[in-house]
């Protein structure tokens, strides 16, 4: 089932008559093509992908005009454009991304939708519908995560103590966008020695830090994103470095010895936090033990102690194993792996090894 398919059928089962989509990334997840300008529109009987003149020759090439209408309005007037599609489907109740629109689009919309009633509720439609991958979309993401291994494999090599935070960033982004990436997933994490202890610190323009090195990194391929943490040591590792890293690790690896589908999001997390808590770290795992990737790097599900009860993981779901412990003025450790569940368990993305490696 295509996504249009799959977004006319959540479209049935819905109290909507259409839905206009104006946010790049899901225009992508539904169209299949990438363009920064326009709308797309689908209704019962419609479907239309509205751009202008920089994309419309590549909108006619591309697989999007299997399915979509290709339309490019005279003086740009797309809200106009859709309105016509709307209206001559008998569309009465539009609704909106309620998630990304700004109020002064919504206002814009509502006034070019004469006569019909402009609601939110598309961003929670199409949420659901991404939060579930297809075995496509599960493809791609392997490939992002193919180029990460391969990034994390050759910064291993490349590292020394005397690079600086943002060399070491700035090499994996290259490493990654010339071997296929179409960008990194999301900005870089490389973060040294005192600065390791921000889960999301920036890398600076300082020498590494003695300690942990924590990089938090991820490649982008035809939209998808791949995810993943590794931490290394820059010089050698005292007791205290190996007693950290290794409750992370035992903390990551027993999540993965119990993860599949119907078990519970707060589970997961819990069972990373109670190691780590028991180890003499309690209040030193400030975040989630992950969440949901896809096109977004950050997707449903959460697994988070926030995540509701009766949240479990099933099958078509991608998210991260990622416990961490940091402790501030000093350092912090985080291994990340992302996580595909399968009908009878799970398939691991990262590839990536998790020893201790010291980089002297």
């Amino acid at each position: 089932m295509t996504h249009l398919e799959r977004t006319r059928k959540s479209l049935a089962a819905s109290d909507f008559d259409a839905v206009v989509v104006s946010s790049e990334i899901n225009q992508r997840w539904l169209t299949g093509f990438s363009y920064q300008d326009g709308l797309a529109v689908v209704t019962a009987d419609r479907a239309a992908l509205i751009t202008d003149f920089r994309y419309i020759e590549a909108a006619n090439a591309s697989p999007a005009a299997k399915e979509f209408e290709i339309l490019m309005p005279e003086g740009g007037k797309m809200n106009s454009c859709a309105f016509d599609i709307l209206k001559s489907s008998g569309a009465k109740k539009i609704a909106l991304e309620e998630a990304t629109l700004s109020m002064s689009g919504r206002d814009r919309f509502a006034a070019a939708f004469a006569d019909m009633e402009v609601v939110p509720g598309a961003s929670a439609l199409l949420d659901r519908l991404r939060e579930f991958k297809d075995a496509g979309e599960i493809e791609t993401m392997k490939r992002a995560q193919a180029i990460t291994d391969m990034a994390f494999s050759h910064i291993v090599e490349w590292l020394t103590p005397d690079r600086t935070e943002r060399e070491v960033a700035l090499e994996i982004e290259f490493f990654m966008r010339a071997h296929g990436a179409e960008r990194a997933a999301f900005d870089t994490i490389a973060v040294s020695g005192t600065a390791s202890s921000m889960p999301h610190g920036v890398p600076r323009d300082v020498k590494l830090e003695k300690g942990f090195l924590t990089m938090d990194f991820g490649a982008a391929v035809d939209g998808y994103c791949s995810d993943m943490t590794r931490t290394v040591v820059i010089g050698k590792a005292d007791a205290e470095i190996k007693k950290v890293y290794g409750t992370v690790l035992a903390a990551q690896l027993a999540v993965l010895d119990q993860i599949g589908p119907k078990k519970g999001c707060r589970k997961m997390h819990m069972i990373a936090s109670k190691i780590i808590d028991d180890a003499g770290y309690a209040g030193r795992f400030g975040h989630g033990l992950g969440h949901g990737v896809g096109m977004y790097i950050h997707e449903a599900p959460s697994l988070s102690p926030r995540a509701a009860m009766s949240a479990v993981l099933q099958p078509g779901h991608v998210v991260t194993d990622e416990p961490g412990i940091y402790l501030p003025g000093k350092y912090g450790c985080r291994i990340e792996d992302m996580i595909a569940i399968t009908e009878d368990g799970f398939y691991d993305f990262t590839q990536s090894p998790k020893d201790l490696i010291e980089i002297v």
